[in-house]
């Protein structure tokens, strides 16, 4: 799913899929577009995607479901039912960064909606990768990188971390404990378990 907001550093898509499933929420075609990506869903209520663009994707063969500007769901939400709808079980994020914070903070909790647990989630912010936690699940980076680990909706229970220089044993993060924040890779991959609860995993990328 490419969102709107800032465009993703060079680079950023290059190890997706080149036949994944593409659906763009709105604005994300232009960011689609420039990747090289062949969309095959447009969504969104089309209040700030080109209208050249719109028409050429139209004429193309895309299929464009447009939605309503006043609606209960933002446009991400809708390309994420899109996949979903569309058998997808992996799903990835593309941008949905810059601009708003409140896109951006909303952005990042949707990803973690319990409508969504069933499906492997992460999301690819500009430099950032977001990973959503549930049961096991590993993670990749390289030696000395950051990663924080941020319960949502409520603690997160039974947590339980290898590969990382803090490690954590049967914790429980509850929301505003900061214990999770700013651990980094021990090695070029780590392990975290989640028994109770949802952990976002944030890694911000090279540090400035």
């Amino acid at each position: 799913m490419f969102a709107g907001g800032d465009a993703s550093p060079p680079g950023v898509v290059a190890d997706l899929p080149a036949d994944a499933l593409v659906v763009a929420a709105d604005s994300g075609a232009v960011h689609a577009v420039r990747e090289g990506r062949a969309i095959d869903i447009l969504v969104g209520d089309f209040d700030s995607i080109p209208a050249e663009l719109l028409a050429e994707l139209e004429e193309g063969g895309v299929d464009v479901r447009r939605h309503p500007v006043d609606k209960d769901r933002t446009d991400l939400a809708l390309a994420l039912d899109a996949a979903v709808e569309a058998g997808a079980t992996h799903l990835t994020v593309v941008g949905g960064h810059g601009g708003r914070l409140d896109h951006l903070l909303a952005n990042a909790l949707l990803l973690a909606a319990e409508e969504y647990a069933p499906y492997r989630m992460e999301a690819r912010c500009g430099p950032a990768r977001l990973t959503v936690l549930r049961g096991r699940r590993a993670l990749h980076g390289h030696p000395g990188a950051l990663v924080s680990l941020l319960p949502v909706g409520g603690p997160a229970g039974g947590v339980t971390t290898e590969g990382l220089d803090y490690p954590l044993h049967d914790a429980e993060l509850r929301p505003g404990v900061t214990w999770g924040v700013s651990n980094r890779f021990s090695g070029p991959s780590a392990t975290v378990t989640v028994d109770r609860g949802v952990l976002l995993a944030v890694q911000p990328g090279p540090e400035r």
